[in-house]
């Protein structure tokens, strides 16, 4: 499928009873935010959260919108980088919520990535027993993928994300003119998310990714819209099935076992960006498939070829420094959030788009798959 020019804004509806939101996919989003909010908002007031980066491109632009429109606007500017979503910056972002007078009525916007959103969604979750909140997703990761869905959280010196909640936002303003922004790291590292739905659940879609990738990538809007609305639509069909994962929604971790691991032994830091772990976690899941003879060995190879002629971190070995050995690595795996009864779900799969959860995985076989892994840096 071949697109030739960038549709207009499209709606993505998240229908949860009670707490239906639109995602909205568009360009020039950003400059309309505040004729979005309004609807929204019992008083003309919001509360902004975001970090140094994202406001030096964008802030202003978002600040303007709402003074046009007449609603006051503070803002909190955090720091960049996954150290950010600890509890330090959640106890100062949700101090700050309170020194400000925010009312459940009011609306707070996190705006910026999938830092942002998921720390900015937390403390909107838990102050005052619940604010709404509004995303406007900044990176491509966020826009596909964390922004949507309702979870919100920190890491802990345990493990990623293991403190949180589920908050769904009151709408999302995914702006994929704001993609123009990103390095170029930061945006393939988002794509590892968008390929991640094609693999779990949409072989054409993965088709589709293996000839549009490189036009995503290099900035054609057509080809970024579309890949923002079939993630989103993807994500959506999970949550309303499954909002709290109780079952079919683990299927959006498809490769995160290996990637939380892998990020915990970096010391969440940039020598590894989340999207990254994930493509890496990807390769890794169809590598473990093919070896309990669950999907051809033409999978892992198709998925690998993929990443790599994206530029993508693919492998263990692509990894800067030290890490664990596979034992180590096995051990923060027993930390993510997918254990039950002290027993670790491996999202595996067995083809492209037919990915499924599973217990049932040997030890040895995923010690085996680390350790060659290892073996290659």
């Amino acid at each position: 499928m071949t697109i030739a020019t960038a549709p207009a804004p499209e709606t993505v509806r998240v229908d949860l009873p009670g707490r239906a939101y639109d995602i909205l996919i568009g360009n020039g989003l950003l400059e309309q935010a505040a004729s979005h909010l309004q609807p929204l908002l019992r008083r003309k007031r919001v509360a902004i959260v975001t970090e140094t980066r994202v406001a030096a491109h964008h802030l202003q632009t978002l600040l303007e919108a709402f003074s046009v429109a007449g609603i006051a606007a503070s803002t909190l500017i955090l720091p960049p980088g996954e150290g950010t979503k600890d509890w330090v910056h959640f106890t100062e972002t949700a101090d700050w919520l309170l020194s400000e007078k925010i009312e459940r009525g009011d609306i707070v916007v996190a705006f910026g990535g999938g830092v942002i959103g998921d720390l900015a969604g937390f403390a909107a979750a838990v102050v005052r027993r619940g604010i709404r909140f509004v995303q406007i997703p900044t990176t491509l990761l966020a826009q596909v993928d964390s922004s949507v869905g309702g979870k919100t959280g920190i890491n802990t010196a345990m493990g990623k994300n293991l403190v949180g909640a589920f908050h769904q936002p009151s709408l999302v303003l995914a702006d994929i003119g704001l993609l123009d922004s990103l390095p170029r790291r930061d945006l393939l590292a988002g794509y590892g998310e968008v390929v991640k739905y094609g693999l779990l659940g949409d072989a054409a879609f993965f088709d589709w990714l293996e000839q549009n990738g490189p036009a995503l990538a290099a900035g054609d809007l057509a080809a970024r819209s579309y890949a923002v609305r079939r993630s989103c639509e993807m994500k959506a069909g999970i949550v309303m099935r499954d909002e709290t994962e109780q079952g079919e929604r683990a299927l959006l971790n498809l490769g995160h076992t290996f990637c939380h691991a892998l990020e915990a032994a970096t010391g969440y830091s940039h020598r590894l960006l989340h999207g990254e772990g994930v493509a890496v976690g990807c390769a890794l899941a169809f590598e473990l498939s093919a070896r309990l003879g669950l999907c051809s060995q033409e999978d892992p190879s198709r998925v690998r070829a993929h990443l790599r002629a994206m530029g993508m971190k693919t492998d263990i070995a692509d990894i800067p420094g030290d890490l664990p050995d596979a034992n180590g690595l096995l051990r923060l795996m027993g930390q993510d959030k997918k254990v039950v009864d002290g027993t670790l779900r491996f999202i595996l799969a067995r083809g492209i788009g037919e990915a499924f959860v599973t217990s049932d995985v040997p030890k040895e076989t995923v010690l085996s798959v680390l350790a060659d892994a290892l073996a290659e840096r």
